[in-house]
């Protein structure tokens, strides 16, 4: 990740905070990450956004993650026409039907479970890794499974800034 002023960051940096907010929103629905990482703008780097986005991840509520969560579509089932969600979850993509029908089993059940979504940083898994990552998770308290859902969601939180910084569509 990149520790110089870009481009896209300056673009961020400038744009009015609607704009910003809403290109924040594509990175993570939790409005309170949204409002933490806006506050402290203008970043001078990329070093210094990415740490408050990690700041902002970690102190999100149970229910700020819930809001964030809410956003992700399920592993295996990346949204129509949202090149992020296709980009993202690529590594299911080439996944057999078999592999693709135990996916689903297991987010259905991981869901029943939790009550959310199963979330992980997908970007570079493959099908498989995803799949074992489900199974050992589903066994998970909910607080322990919070937990990790929170540093998943910083990993995907920081990819995503990357993008924003480079200047690629969120």
């Amino acid at each position: 990740m990149t520790s110089r002023t870009t481009p896209g960051l300056t673009r961020f940096n400038t744009a009015d905070e609607s704009d910003a907010r809403a290109a924040l929103r594509e990175i993570c629905a939790s409005g309170a990450w949204g409002s933490a990482v806006l506050a402290h703008r203008p970043f001078p780097d990329g070093a210094a956004l990415y740490a408050e986005s990690d700041a902002a991840t970690a102190a999100l509520t149970a229910d700020d993650l819930a809001e964030a969560m809410a956003a992700h579509p399920p592993i295996g089932r990346p949204v129509p026409g949202d090149p992020a969600s296709v980009r993202e979850q690529r590594g299911m993509a080439g996944a057999s039907d078999t592999l693709k029908a135990a996916m689903l089993e297991h987010n259905l059940a991981y869901q029943e479970k939790f009550g959310h979504v199963f979330l992980i940083c997908a970007t570079g898994l493959s099908a498989r890794q995803m799949y074992d990552a489900i199974r050992h998770r589903i066994d998970n308290t909910p607080e322990h499974e919070r937990e990790i859902v929170r540093r998943e969601l910083g990993k995907i939180n920081r990819i995503r800034l990357a993008r924003l910084v480079e200047g690629a569509p969120p």
